[in-house]
């Protein structure tokens, strides 16, 4: 067997909120991580799809808002020295004759790890492209699926296209930001929340956002990948064009397992099945943590990933330490690395 480019305790995939989480409490524990995400920054769906959305149920914090709480956790992990690989995805998993295993990447890269944590959420997802004609010319420079600040879209005219959670919430968050907010949507009903509908609608009133209902998107005008314009129609035909600058289609996410499928884990409808004891899947040295794990009475909330991760991190000590008895140890009474 070739000499792996990396050899760590933890190969952690996904470095979502739980992903993040894991970097520390496997720190605390003296065991090192290697962390391989498809994106192309840590914070997983918080980071790709509502950065700006506060999120209420974390422990001791009233409100905080996503890419705040991937930014806290990026640093809480920091003492430990977590190496990243991102922009990758991991293609296969295997077990080496030194019972290790051994993780290889789609940009080639070869990780040797005691053990693994799946920390990959919903699996690998990407947004759902609008049949538009040319769109691919304008992608990336003003067709934007993610949006990481809403600051980085200040005083440009938006279109947003969806009737879901992340169009409405969108629209609510870049309505005193934007210079113009148009949200299409082919319904005149939206499935947001109802209180994301109430505010879009007072919003809407107060003339912060236009709504452009029922209408679709038909086709795009500019020129050298920027936007001038997005033409719509009614279902009749009826067109109209919505000057812009910036156009945000939210028309959904194709999510897959995608090789995780093929390993050989109990997978209970694209989820990875767990002892909720360990979060230890049916392959020894395994574990899956975060939203991708399932067991009897799940909650699919961040602050039951952090508590997995913590399970997660202490079954593996005995498997990177199988000589040390493990010890039950307070943060408040050993701190933490590098931190007074």
């Amino acid at each position: 067997m070739n000499t792996p480019d990396h050899t760590t305790d933890i190969a952690i995939i996904g470095a979502g909120p739980v992903g993040l989480f894991a970097v520390f409490e496997a720190g605390m524990l003296g065991m090192r991580c290697h962390v391989i995400d498809a994106l192309d920054d840590v914070g997983g769906q918080c980071y790709a799809l509502y950065p700006d959305k506060p999120i209420y149920d974390i422990p001791g914090m009233v409100k905080v808002e996503a890419l705040e709480l991937i930014e806290a956790l990026r640093e809480q992990a920091s003492p430990f020295e977590p190496v990243f690989h991102l922009g990758q995805q991991v293609e296969a998993l295997e077990r080496t004759a030194e019972e290790r295993w051994l993780l290889r990447t789609a940009a080639g890269r070869e990780i040797a790890a005691t053990a693994v944590f799946i920390a990959a959420g919903v699996g690998a997802f990407r947004p759902n492209r609008p049949p538009l004609e040319g769109i691919e010319a304008f992608e990336g420079k003003s067709v934007l699926y993610l949006v990481r600040q809403r600051q980085d879209l200040a005083g440009k005219r938006v279109v947003i296209a969806g009737g879901g959670d992340a169009a409405v919430d969108w629209a609510l968050a870049l309505a005193e930001h934007a210079a113009h907010v148009s949200i299409v949507h082919r319904r005149r009903k939206f499935r947001a929340a109802p209180e994301s509908q109430r505010r879009l609608l007072e919003l809407a009133q107060r003339g912060l956002i236009e709504l452009v209902i029922p209408y679709q998107l038909v086709g795009l005008e500019g020129r050298d990948g920027w936007l001038e314009s997005v033409r719509v129609a009614t279902l009749d035909g009826e067109e109209r064009s919505l000057a812009a600058d910036v156009l945000l289609p939210f028309y959904g996410l194709a999510m897959n397992l995608g090789a995780i499928a093929e390993w050989g884990l109990n997978i209970v409808h694209n989820h990875v099945a767990v002892d909720p004891a360990t979060c230890a899947t049916n392959i020894p040295g395994v574990f899956a943590v975060g939203d991708i794990a399932t067991y009897p009475g799940k909650l699919k909330l961040i602050l039951t990933g952090f508590s997995e991760s913590a399970m997660a991190a202490r079954a593996a000590y005995r498997l990177v330490f199988p000589d040390q008895e493990f010890h039950l140890e307070y943060s408040t009474l050993t701190g933490v690395p590098g931190r007074s």
